[in-house]
């Protein structure tokens, strides 16, 4: 059977698409979280129940030490369910999104979604220690990329609606509409326009929609909001907090990346045998846990997290000691999980990190200078911010995120100073964050920078060829070689008739071979009659869009003046090379 060519729809079906994306996700998350409630609440207390409040301390299990058992027996399964039916079910989700989007036209397997739901699903009620987000990204992009699909429609718009669907899955998540848009925009879109933003804007916008209808409006973390002060702003010392704990954020981020992907190694090196290793390190999972529950009467580290996070943001978890623990536990914890196989994020860990970082730095501010302005429960909102948006390098996913997360207002200017001081530390010693590395690893990298399209705000002017010249149609090869041997060669010729622009050539191998050289034919015979005419301060992107319109090959730059151009008017060429270089000079930061 023939397979039909690719097909573009409008803007109005594109956003249509979005909508039905951001509902279907949505009620996607809604599944994900019964899911995870049934396997938690079937693991850990022997019960048959959906309900599953996981922003408070998880209850202890009556299993006691038996406990332990949960997350081996969820691993195994987690393992049998992505090796049988998905392999790219296994570990985070995101790299497998950004694959798609960057070297497979944005093509996922439907079923993809189901497979990562049921394994995510059984990884974190287990007891694994991986987030819910990564999941919901996968899972949100298989639905957009099946929709694409399905529509038969053009690279570019699989794309588009593959990163709608993985913002929608953010939104629903975490009830962050704004923070999943800037993932969408900083992590999935290569482009960034109409066409593109306002699918991905209503797709987050319907999954939050439903997410909300069934999750509620409150934020995910509810956090005492400190008094406003009525006068001044924060002290200098304030800032060098900041500043400070960006720095170390930084280093956290590349501590955080680099125990997750060598501890995965280790695991792959050590145990061939997908099962021998998820044994091993489910293991060590469900020991750490009933560890800390002996040592703090809480597990701390077991499933994504969220309940950490809250009983350190409400003040009810502010020993150093303890939160020390927690952060270094927490970290490893969620390498050995992915290393043994878990299915689920690294986001959701991050935070927790992060939280157990800015509650011990904020302690520990609190015995060195009592009378600081911030409170332990915002100082540990910084760490949230500093440790995922260093380990992600989503600068402006972590500040919105972090400040949707918590409705702390107050909160914007220090994570303005904090994460991009962190981003730029993991940066100096890592320059792949936590989803493009294991691309990198496997030869398939994506841009760190996506910056490329800057090129199309170039005006005509800055791209054109200067090096032209015009002549008659009528001129000989024998001709043209003769002149080319006596003056500088131009790229390009106008060819003209009493000033009467008839068409181009451009100077390629077919006048420079020496046979065609000497013969006969004439320039006319070697014009480019496609062709379009843009002015001097016309900007590229207009440029390109004529030309692709009208099909042509080369666009003559003439001046701002009335009238149809004439040879004089012309300033200078736009070739396809000349385009090719302005996009090479941006991407080299020219």
């Amino acid at each position: 059977m023939e397979q039909q060519e690719p097909r573009t729809v409008g803007l109005l079906a594109m956003c249509a698409m979005g909508v039905a994306i951001g509902l279907a996700t949505g009620l996607g998350a809604v599944g994900v979280g019964s899911l995870v409630g049934f396997f938690h609440n079937l693991f850990f207390y022997g019960e048959i129940s959906t309900f599953y409040n996981d922003e408070e301390l998880i209850d202890i299990s009556p299993f006691g030490p038996l406990i332990i058992l949960a997350p081996i027996i969820g691993g195994l399964g987690v393992v049998f369910i992505t090796r049988t039916f998905g392999p790219e079910a296994r570990g985070n989700g995101v790299p497998e999104v950004m694959d798609a989007i960057y070297h497979r036209g944005g093509r996922m397997r439907p079923r993809i979604a189901l497979v990562k739901a049921i394994a995510s699903s059984l990884s974190i009620g287990s007891g694994a220690s991986v987030g819910r987000e990564g999941p919901m990204v996968q899972i949100g992009a298989a639905v957009g990329s099946a929709f694409g699909q399905f529509a038969n429609l053009a690279s570019w718009q699989r794309v588009t609606l593959l990163a709608a669907g993985a913002g929608a899955g953010i939104a629903a998540t975490f009830n962050t509409p704004l923070g999943a848009v800037m993932f969408a925009i900083e992590l999935m879109l290569p482009e960034v326009s109409t066409r593109t933003f306002l699918p991905v804007v209503l797709a987050t916008g319907a999954a939050t929609y439903v997410g909300r209808l069934f999750f509620g409006l409150q934020p995910v973390f509810v956090v005492q909001l400190p008094d406003v002060p009525t006068a001044g702003a924060f002290a200098p010392l304030d800032f060098l907090g900041f500043a400070l704990l960006g720095v170390i954020g930084g280093l956290v981020a590349f501590m955080f990346i680099r125990a997750l992907f060598d501890i995965d190694d280790l695991f792959q090196r050590l145990f061939p045998n997908p099962y021998l290793a998820c044994v091993v390190a489910m293991s060590i999972v469900g020991a750490t846990f009933y560890g800390l529950q002996l040592a703090f009467g809480h597990y701390y580290v077991a499933g994504v997290g969220y309940d950490v996070v809250q009983v350190v943001l409400r003040g009810e978890l502010s020993e150093l000691h303890v939160l020390a623990v927690v952060f270094v536990a927490k970290m490893l914890v969620t390498g050995v999980s992915l290393g043994g196989g878990a299915s689920g994020g690294g986001f959701s860990p991050s935070l927790v990190v992060g939280a157990a970082l800015g509650g011990a730095y904020g302690a520990l501010l609190d015995l060195i200078w009592p009378v600081h302005s911030f409170t332990v429960a915002e100082y540990a909102m910084i760490g949230m911010a500093v440790v995922s948006g260093g380990a992600t390098g989503a600068a402006m996913t972590a500040i919105t995120m972090v400040f949707e997360l918590t409705r702390d207002y107050n909160i914007i200017v220090p994570l303005i100073v904090a994460v991009p001081i962190a981003i730029g530390v993991r940066r100096i010693m890592l320059v792949e964050n936590l989803y493009t590395l294991r691309l990198a690893r496997r030869g398939r990298p994506v841009p760190t920078n996506r910056h490329t399209n800057m090129y199309l705000v170039r005006s005509a002017r800055e791209v054109m060829d200067v090096q032209f010249a015009v002549a008659e149609g009528s001129t000989s090869l024998g001709q043209v070689s003769q002149w080319l041997s006596e003056s500088a060669a131009p790229n390009f010729i106008i060819l003209a008739h009493q000033t009467r622009i008839e068409g181009v050539v451009s100077f390629d191998d077919r006048i420079r071979t020496p046979h065609l050289l000497s013969d006969p034919e004439v320039l006319g015979d070697l014009a480019i009659k496609e062709y379009v005419y843009v002015r001097e301060n016309s900007i590229m992107s207009d440029v390109i869009r004529r030309m692709a319109r009208q099909n042509a090959r080369i666009a003559l730059v003439v001046q701002d003046k009335p009238g149809i151009p004439r040879a004089g008017d012309v300033v200078g060429v736009i070739g396809k090379p000349q385009i090719a270089d302005a996009m090479m000079r941006d991407q080299a930061g020219v």
